[in-house]
Order: C-alpha cells, then sequence, then structure tokens
C-alpha cells in the first residue's frame, strides 16, 4: 500500500513510519510540483490541510486522508471532492493545550507581566496575586480538547462551566450547556477558553455583544479558530476595560499584518499560533491505530463527518 505524506516536517514522519509500518511504501515532500506527481498512484494521504488540498483541487483524490491538524477548514471548501474519508488529529492535544491554558492562567492570576513592567521601571509592587481556587472558567468547546483541558484544570479547584453544540452532561464540568446559553454563562465566568471549531454557527460569535455580558476582570483566552472573533470588537472592549485581558493565538489571517489593531492592544498577548503544536510521534500512532480500523472496515478515530464541518 502506497502512503503519500505531505508535510513540511515529512522526513520525520516517513522515519517513524518506516518503524512502525514497514509494509507501507512511502513518498514523502512537502513541495506541490512532487505531491501532484505523486498523488495520483497513492491511495492514501497522510499530512497538512493546506498541502493536500491543493491535490485534491487538482482532481485527485484519496480513499482515506488522515490530517495532522485538528482543523481541517482547508479541506472542506466548497470546490473539493468529500466523497474519501477524511480523519483529523484527535486524542494527542490534550495534555500540550492543558498546559498553554494553565500558563496563561496563573500568568494572569500572578500578574507576571504588570510584575516584569514594575520591574523595568524599577518601581516595587508587591500587590498581592489571586489563587486558581474559587475560579470559574468557562470552556467553550467540549470535544476531546477541551475535556482534556476541564480534566487537567479540575485539581486546582477551578469550577468548569462548558459550551458545547446541545447541552449535555459531561464530568467533570459542572454544566456543559448549548451554544445559545453563552451569553448567561459568559457572564459567570473569570476565564472564557475558546476551543470551537470554524464552523458557520461559531463565527464572529465573541463579539460587542458578548464581550458586553463578560466580567470586567475576565480574561479571554482564543485557543481555537480566529474566525470565531470579531477583532475590532475585541479591541474595543480592551481598551473600554470591559475585559481584564486577551491571550490570542490564532487570528483570521497568519500571520498578522503589520497594520493589525492586536499588535497594539492593551493587555493583549499574541502566541502566534503555538499553543498546540502536533508532536509527529503521537500523529503517527495514532495514524497506525486508525490503519488497522481502517484494513478491518472499523470507524476511524476522529472520521469528519463533512455535513458538520468535523
Amino acid at each position: 500500500m502506497r502512503l503519500l505524506i505531505a508535510e513540511n516536517d515529512h522526513a520525520r514522519y516517513a522515519e517513524l513510519l518506516r518503524q512502525q509500518a514497514p509494509e507501507l511504501e512511502l513518498v514523502a515532500s512537502a513541495r506541490p510540483d512532487e505531491l501532484l506527481e505523486y498523488a495520483a498512484s497513492c491511495p492514501l494521504w497522510l499530512g497538512q490541510p493546506d498541502l493536500l488540498a491543493v491535490l485534491l483541487r487538482q482532481g485527485h483524490k484519496p480513499r482515506w486522508l488522515q490530517s495532522t491538524w485538528a482543523g481541517i477548514t482547508p479541506l472542506l471548501a466548497a470546490d473539493l471532492p468529500r466523497d474519501y474519508s477524511l480523519s483529523r488529529a484527535v486524542g494527542i492535544f490534550g495534555q500540550v493545550m492543558a498546559e498553554y491554558v494553565l500558563c496563561h492562567l496563573l500568568a494572569h492570576e500572578r500578574q507576571l507581566f504588570a510584575r516584569l513592567a514594575a520591574q523595568v521601571e524599577q518601581r516595587w509592587d508587591n500587590r498581592m496575586p489571586h489563587s486558581l481556587a474559587g475560579r470559574k472558567a468557562l470552556i467553550v468547546g467540549t470535544g476531546d480538547i477541551g475535556l482534556s483541558l476541564a480534566q487537567f484544570l479540575a485539581p486546582f479547584g477551578i469550577e468548569l462551566l462548558g459550551v458545547a453544540s446541545s447541552p449535555r452532561s459531561q464530568p467533570p464540568f459542572r454544566q456543559v450547556a448549548g451554544l445559545d446559553a453563552l451569553p448567561r454563562l459568559a457572564g459567570e465566568a473569570d476565564y472564557l477558553i475558546n476551543l470551537l471549531p470554524d464552523t458557520p454557527a461559531t463565527r464572529d460569535i465573541y463579539n460587542a455583544a458578548l464581550f458586553a455580558c463578560c466580567k470586567p476582570s475576565a480574561l479571554f483566552i482564543n485557543a481555537g479558530r480566529g474566525v470565531a472573533v470579531v477583532d475590532a470588537d475585541l479591541i474595543a472592549a480592551l481598551e473600554q476595560e470591559r475585559l481584564a485581558a486577551a491571550v490570542i493565538d490564532v487570528c483570521r489571517e497568519e500571520p498578522l499584518p503589520a497594520n493589525h489593531g492586536f499588535w497594539n492592544a492593551p493587555r493583549l498577548l499574541l502566541t502566534g499560533h503555538s499553543s498546540a503544536p502536533t508532536d509527529p510521534r503521537l500523529l503517527v500512532q495514532l495514524f497506525v491505530d486508525n490503519l488497522a480500523r481502517w484494513r478491518a472496515g472499523d470507524e476511524l478515530r476522529g472520521l469528519v463527518d463533512f455535513a458538520r464541518g468535523y
């Protein structure tokens, strides 16, 4: 069986796959011209959605495509085929995303950046910090990554609220409500954390009306998708002190243009889409597991429903 690897780090993926699935014949590249040359002879594809979307647009199609990203937006374009099996990366981002969020919750409560500014000014800053215990976190998106984050934060004594596509009982969340409850629950949250995928229902939901519901002391973290946030409304909320701070990992346009308002927005930290990078070792383990499922005719982990968009 021939596998096409379309990845910037294709050499690392090929090395790992030769160890774990030596029966596969591998062809690998990050160059579109080379990928186009190989695509027709490969029934299995593994790689980045942005590179593989180019092949689909040129009329090539696999039997099964394993994305190395959790987000598969480039593969959902209206002009691309959908009559093949597509699985996204699942089960490999929980730990690293939880570490990212915890890092910024602690920095916020310990006023890390304010203390650094005070040190630069040679000004003694002995304000007392707050503990995470007793704080309320609203995790918007309670799928694989959101649930892992909740489980990671629970031992710190944080009260956990969730928003999902529909209400459900989902420990350790105290409550998981539908998307229509977002304004109400945002008003309770000390930490508002977006992990939603990009779908028509999740675009522009963090707007002026929603930020008006938030506590002025709230921290907003967007590690989901940039299109969920109305950029100008977030900047205005920070300028008008309707939010305490924001940590933005994902933006509508990346890299962020030089003249974008996020660069100079008060109390906004940009983290350059670094919250949860794909670990090739874990991704290859997922692929090998899914390969066994695909051969057996079983359902793939992370199988995408094209109608839902995830």
